[in-house]
């Protein structure tokens, strides 16, 4: 079955199979790839037990990413990231080749509604899974201000610390911030865009909420330790449970933790918590596509509750609130980039991310960082910013004022 699943998949480039028995099977087209007379090892997957290949070829997700972090399956002449990268240029090719459906997904579907409920509870659960992990292991690959979401590339060659600054200014540009006005930063993460915006303009003044123990604690920290504690504040808080009012409101890259069922309540209290003259920005994971399911690695194994939404799901909600849309801007590769700096940082430090906590979750963190680079760069995952207002008059006619010199 997994040999039938792979000569309909790999077509160009080179792949070797080994099974447990020692037999050997080539897919694809070496002539696509470098000629291997030079003696270097073409990228070879190991199979180490019988089970393995039925397994995937049944229900390759997320069997095929369980298999590799047991270390049931490996690769010599390249990581995982090899193959991913390989299976995405044939996915993209045109040539028909496509990822085989599954029993799984067609549950998946069945049950996503259910998969998406997170209630007040299971959120707290839900976000402690991911966030309330080792924060040396962050340590070990995001930029200095610990910006866990997708960085703003104005090059190619930029670095991620440019780039996560880049993101941090767009943002804050979009949200049109003036001295005394209130700012309310929805899944603050470790206080990173509240402190900033906070220095940016002098005498705002910030709440950023969070589910996670461990990302409060840092967040109060810095603020501190920036001397910024009179001006931005840190809750332990669902967004469900804010009150007052804010005269701007930021959420970044905790949208996709809210599920399909929540999206109404989500803008909603939006809605009520913006003053008549508020600007709202939201800046989440998207797919080019309609409506569809999270992976079930993905929800397993990273984030439980998680769902990435069609801008169809997202837009009608959005309708019902009378909230305008003053802006949206789609990010394409961006998130790609970011991944990649993430992966090879993460691969750099693999040693002690290993002393942390042990060799199957490296391997499953760096199946983590591949296939979620893959999904933004051959697949039909983007990033989407999009800006909110009460009133059409809120913000400028133009989006001149996002890239003119004083931003």
């Amino acid at each position: 079955m997994l040999d039938q699943v792979l000569k309909r998949l790999i077509r160009y480039g080179r792949l070797v199979v080994v099974d447990a028995k020692g037999a050997k099977k080539e897919y694809g087209n070496a002539g696509e790839t470098e000629d291997q007379s030079d003696g270097t090892e073409p990228l070879t997957m190991h199979l180490h037990d019988k089970t393995v290949a039925w397994t995937i070829a049944l229900n390759p997700d997320p069997a095929f990413a369980e298999a590799y972090m047991d270390g049931r399956l490996s690769f010599t002449g390249g990581r995982i990231w090899d193959f991913l990268e390989l299976v995405g240029r044939n996915i993209t090719s045109g040539s028909g080749a496509s990822m085989p459906a599954s029993i799984g997904r067609a549950l998946g579907f069945m049950m996503r509604k259910v998969h998406q409920l997170n209630p007040a509870g299971l959120s707290r659960q839900n976000v402690a899974h991911h966030y309330d992990l080792s924060g040396e292991l962050y340590d070990l690959f995001l930029d200095k201000d610990h910006q866990y979401s997708c960085a703003y590339f104005p090059t190619s060659e930029a670095s991620l610390e440019t780039a996560q600054t880049a993101k941090k200014r767009h943002i804050a540009n979009k949200l049109l911030l003036k001295s005394g006005m209130r700012v309310l930063d929805i899944g603050c993460g470790w206080g990173g865009m509240a402190l900033s915006i906070a220095k940016q303009v002098e005498g705002v003044h910030v709440l950023g909420v969070t589910l996670s123990t461990e990302q409060l604690a840092i967040a109060r920290k810095r603020a501190d330790e920036e001397g910024l504690a009179d001006r931005v504040k840190f809750e332990l808080i669902d967004y469900r449970f804010v009150e007052g009012q804010f005269d701007r409101i930021v959420s970044v890259g905790m949208f996709e933790h809210v599920g399909v069922p929540n999206y109404q309540a989500f803008f909603d209290k939006v809605q009520s918590l913006l003053t008549d003259d508020g600007v709202a920005l939201i800046h989440a994971i998207g797919r080019n596509e309609g409506p569809g399911i999270t992976s079930p690695f993905i929800r397993k194994y990273i984030f439980p509750g998680g769902y990435i939404p069609a801008l169809s799901e997202v837009i009608t909600r959005i309708e019902k609130t009378r909230l305008w849309m003053t802006d949206i801007e789609i990010l394409r590769l961006h998130y790609a980039e970011t991944l990649k700096h993430w992966r090879y940082r993460f691969l750099e430090n693999w040693d002690r991310a290993e002393q942390i906590y042990d060799a199957r979750f490296c391997r499953m963190w760096e199946f983590y960082l591949a296939v979620s680079e893959m999904s933004f760069r051959y697949d039909t995952l983007m990033v989407w910013q999009i800006q909110l207002s009460k009133r059409l008059e809120a913000v400028p006619l133009t989006r001149d004022y996002l890239y003119s010199k004083d931003a």
